[in-house]
């Protein structure tokens, strides 16, 4: 029996010009079927671009809003969209800019980022009772990164260790890189989306669906998100 997860994501709209331009880097567009050809510097080779953005082309380019997991069982997938439906999301759209963030690239905001905190913490808390409890070897795969006592707290009660206090809202576009190439990339992506960065990325709430382990994310409907 497949194992369907869902999660709630800040993407932008659909009519910026980000939302094409992170496709092209990542190579596939979750809202529209299939690959895309990808766009790289040509220095860098595809079998290597390939790694270094697995994970990210796996979930869909996105910033989370309150993570994967799995339906409760008392719960459906219309009820999920009902209730984003009628969520009546509010936020500021951020000024975002490339930057290294532990080690791996991604869109964060430029300054603080207040609204999008503050809706992140409201769709953890309001969407926690549609969410099925982690299975063991979840909670020991989140454990493997050694938490730190707030983040145990987190996991324990949410599901996720880097919820409320704990998040800091970004966009996904590498996973690990050493240095001389994170930084060589992280200036190629900054120059890359340039035209798309130059003043604030207006967002939408969107709801992924994963259909199975190990299957991309697909971004399965969009809603608004008033300001």
């Amino acid at each position: 029996m497949p194992l369907i997860r869902y999660a709630l994501y800040a993407v932008p709209a659909a009519s910026h010009a980000l939302w094409p331009l992170a496709a092209d880097w990542l190579g596939r567009d979750p809202e529209a079927a299939g690959d895309r050809t990808a766009m790289l510097p040509d220095w860098l080779e595809r079998a290597r671009w390939r790694d270094i953005t697995a994970e990210p082309r796996l979930y869909g380019f996105h910033g989370t809003l309150k993570p994967p997991f799995a339906l409760a069982a008392d719960r459906s997938r219309a009820e999920l969209d009902d209730a984003l439906a009628a969520l009546g999301a509010e936020g500021t759209p951020p000024r975002l800019t490339v930057a290294s963030l532990s080690s791996f690239l991604a869109l964060v905001p430029d300054g603080e980022a207040l609204s999008l905190h503050a809706l992140a913490d409201r769709c953890v808390a309001a969407f926690d009772a549609f969410r099925a409890p982690p299975s063991e070897a979840e909670l020991a795969r989140r454990r493997r990164a050694v938490l730190s006592p707030a983040q145990e707290r987190h996991l324990e009660c949410w599901g996720y260790p880097y919820v409320f206090d704990q998040f800091r809202y970004h966009m996904t576009l590498t996973g690990r890189l050493a240095e001389p190439e994170r930084e060589r990339l992280r200036a190629w992506l900054a120059e890359h989306f340039a035209p798309a960065l130059a003043g604030p990325v207006p967002l939408e709430l969107a709801l992924f669906e994963q259909p199975d382990q190990g299957l991309p994310f697909r971004l399965v409907r969009r809603y608004p998100i008033a300001g």
